[in-house]
């Protein structure tokens, strides 16, 4: 029996389809190993980390920070904001801890709403703009992350704080 030009054509692209679709799933395997094994665990040093908080102030990582707690997504952080408020000004200063909220992906707009508002709460805000920047830091969704670090700027212990249903004062102890 013969195969006409016709199906080996219909044959040929029909693998490529097959070949195309495996890269694309390879590929976003591949990723998603990679963004994982990028996150820190136990032990680990915390990178450097510069940004400007909410009022254009720089911030600089050092050792001696105790606990960071990062807020990667919009509800989560703004939940985080509202529960840190309640606590008064100085509570976290008083806990040696550093609240980071990753906003890269906040469209300017709604920044420049966003911003004004984040100015009245009495905790400083550490505002991450640069994508990347916060790539290590492990998350679970709905809650903010809080590492609890060494002297040395090494992650003791991994935490996920839910702000909606949670006291942030057991998280920093």
């Amino acid at each position: 029996m013969r195969i006409s030009n016709r199906q080996e054509a219909q044959t040929d692209t029909h693998g490529m389809k097959l070949n195309f679709r495996w890269l694309v799933v390879l590929g976003f395997c591949l990723l998603e190993i990679s963004v994982r094994a990028a996150q820190l665990t136990v032990g680990d040093a915390v990178p450097s980390i510069s940004a400007n908080d909410q009022h254009g102030e720089e911030f600089v990582f050092t050792n001696g920070v105790q606990f960071l707690l990062v807020a990667m997504e919009r509800a989560s952080g703004t939940s985080a904001n509202h529960k840190l408020a309640e606590q008064g000004a100085g509570f976290l200063e008083s806990r040696r801890a550093v609240y980071i909220m990753d906003i890269h992906t906040m469209p300017f707009v709604a920044r420049l709403f966003a911003l004004p508002k984040m100015r009245k709460y009495p905790q400083r805000i550490v505002l991450v703009e640069t994508a990347g920047m916060l790539a290590w830091v492990p998350v679970q969704p709905g809650r903010v992350t809080v590492l609890a670090l060494t002297s040395e700027g090494r992650i003791q212990k991994i935490s996920y704080w839910n702000p909606d249903s949670e006291p942030v004062a057991g998280f920093l102890q």
